[in-house]
């Protein structure tokens, strides 16, 4: 898994990604510019009703607290919309510099990517918003954003990269039956979040890291789960 890793993180700032890093980055980078002038709207508006004062206080604590936390919570959703726009990019360069003796992975049809991409950015969010919720429990919160990252990011990029290969039903079984090892695995994408800047290559990373994976699992249980080849 380490090996697996390392692997990935070399690629990641290899010449061999370097364009979809660069893409990625400047899509993730747009993206969060985006969500954050909406908050801004947002905020601004409710700062402006006169009739509540207390209420301006609120939102101004709740603006410095968003400028220092927010980023952090809106990469792990945003990188995921971003990982499903590139994966097939990303998992195709690595199968072929990595494992050019193996069958090649079938990119997904691109409707398919969209609406996995935004159904997980869409699940992503609404869950780290809840885990926002704890921000005022100190440690517990810190905790909780890590195990549900290290399993969401672990979970999709690697079923991401197994229906290259697999229907959904099939990448999903796969995925059980080594759940431990990809869950496990999650905990060496999640560190990432908390890195600015180094937070923004998650999604290549964490898909080159999981078509590593991927590849070990998918010899070690026979290749019985290539059902498109």
């Amino acid at each position: 898994m380490f090996s697996d890793a390392a692997a990935a993180m070399a690629q990641v700032l290899s010449p061999l990604l370097r364009g979809v890093l660069l893409k990625a980055v400047g899509l993730a980078i747009a993206l969060l510019v985006v969500l954050g002038i909406g908050l801004n709207l947002v905020l601004g508006w409710l700062v402006d009703i006169p009739t509540y004062p207390w209420l301006e206080t609120i939102v101004a604590l709740m603006a410095g607290l968003g400028i220092l936390f927010g980023a952090l919570y809106l990469v792990p959703a945003v990188s995921s919309l971003v990982a499903g726009l590139f994966l097939d990019d990303v998992a195709e360069a690595v199968e072929r510099a990595s494992y050019p003796g193996r069958p090649m992975g079938v990119a997904q049809p691109v409707l398919r990517s969209v609406l996995l991409s935004v159904r997980f950015f869409l699940l992503v969010l609404s869950l780290n918003l809840c885990a926002l919720l704890l921000l005022l429990v100190p440690g517990v919160n810190i905790i909780i954003f890590f195990v549900l990252n290290a399993y969401l990011l672990s979970r999709e990029y690697f079923e991401m990269a197994a229906m290259r290969y697999a229907s959904p039903e099939g990448a999903r079984a796969l995925r059980r039956q080594h759940a431990g090892t990809v869950f496990l695995a999650g905990f060496l994408i999640a560190p990432l979040l908390m890195i600015p800047i180094l937070n923004l290559i998650t999604p290549i990373y964490g898909t080159a890291f999981m078509v590593h994976l991927h590849q070990r699992l998918l010899a070690k249980s026979g290749w019985r789960h290539m059902e498109k080849l």
